[in-house]
């Protein structure tokens, strides 16, 4: 079972994968303290291209996940996606989870705990598949590429050499080329993976825009 703070601490680890916009503004780094990420062979970057391209075309999906962290506990539920910016998780009973982005902030409702959160879009792992733009080349690096006879990976990890952690996206390949995202798994700075499968995918879906919506429940006192 998935509780909450492992959920938040998932989140807080998995934003090793993206900049802050306030803290690139800041003036407080420079390039001295970005990584440099290694020189890809064709082959490899061509992997990376395709990547890239596959995601920022996917505008519109919903399907299911399963989701396992480093003790081996397991959750599941269905997920909605409309990019950019909006993305909708909904855990099986009995954890009952809800976490939303609506464009600008990522919202949690714990219908057990009667808690509420929210976090800037830009401070959560799941501004990587929500930007406008998708990017490697910036505020995320690839630094590894790996084939098999099904697909590829990517690992990735935020360009600051002092922020640890990394996530992997592992992508099917069919043999007209065509991908498909089959999971993604965030190590945090101490090690513990977090891995979400996509059960199912179906791409340019119609979808509700009140699926994107999460206001804070008024709880009876």
């Amino acid at each position: 079972m998935l509780t909450r703070r492992l959920l938040l601490s998932t989140l807080a680890a998995a934003c090793v994968t993206v900049t802050s916009p306030a803290l690139a503004q800041s003036g407080k780094n420079n390039f001295s303290t970005y990584i440099t990420p290694p020189k890809f062979n064709a082959a490899d970057q061509a992997r990376i291209t395709k990547a890239t391209s596959y995601l920022q075309g996917l505008r519109t999906a919903q399907g299911r996940f399963e989701q396992s962290d480093f003790r081996g506990r397991k959750t599941q539920g269905a997920w909605y996606l409309a990019r950019p910016g909006k993305i909708r998780f909904e855990y099986d009973a009995p954890s009952s989870l809800l976490i939303v982005s609506d464009g600008r902030h990522v919202k949690m409702w714990d219908p057990r705990l009667k808690s509420f959160d929210a976090y800037p879009l830009d401070e959560t792992p799941l501004s990587l598949f929500l930007s406008k733009q998708i990017r490697f080349d910036q505020g995320v690096v690839v630094t590894a590429v790996s084939s098999s006879p099904s697909g590829f990976t990517l690992k990735a990890r935020d360009r600051r050499k002092q922020v640890e952690g990394s996530i992997t996206l592992n992508f099917a390949q069919s043999a007209n080329g065509a991908l498909t995202l089959k999971d993604w798994v965030i190590v945090d700075a101490q090690g513990r993976s977090t891995t979400v499968r996509l059960v199912s995918l179906t791409a340019d879906s119609p979808l509700k825009p009140e699926l994107f919506v999460l206001n804070k429940p008024q709880l009876k006192k």
